[in-house]
């Protein structure tokens, strides 16, 4: 197996809801239907699907609390963090944890999606972000 991801499914209690959610956020539709929502992102797919789909296709039992997962996005500066967590906060989204400094030397903060997903926004000075949002280590 190469080291990479492909796609994120996010499980959503209401897909239509959360597509508008991200389209709110300026992500552009890829491909849709009545079930799921494909969000081309950089050099991976984002989608959106019903919960109980995600979890009956994974053959799992769905408790309906956070699952333990992340998403983040990086940013070019600082500033960035609060402008993006102010467009999810008005696009509904929920603010965890605002802006601040962090322990590594950048800056981040946390909303949530319609969902619950959480998507940390953070700038870290050590790490290279590349025109096309490609991330360097």
């Amino acid at each position: 197996m190469e080291q990479r991801l492909s796609l994120v499914t996010l499980g959503s209690h209401d897909v239509k809801l959360a597509r508008e959610f991200y389209e709110a956020l300026g992500w552009r539709t890829t491909w849709t239907d009545d079930d799921v929502v494909f969000f081309q992102a950089g050099c991976m797919v984002v989608a959106l699907w019903g919960r109980q789909k995600v979890a009956e296709d994974a053959r799992v039992e769905d408790g309906g609390g956070w699952g333990g997962i992340a998403l983040a996005y990086i940013t070019r500066t600082a500033e960035e963090v609060d402008s993006v967590l102010a467009e999810a906060e008005a696009a509904g989204g929920t603010i965890t944890r605002t802006g601040g400094e962090t322990f590594y030397g950048g800056y981040s903060g946390v909303f949530l999606d319609l969902d619950g997903h959480a998507w940390e926004v953070a700038h870290n000075p050590n790490w290279t972000l590349g025109d096309d949002g490609s991330v360097t280590l």
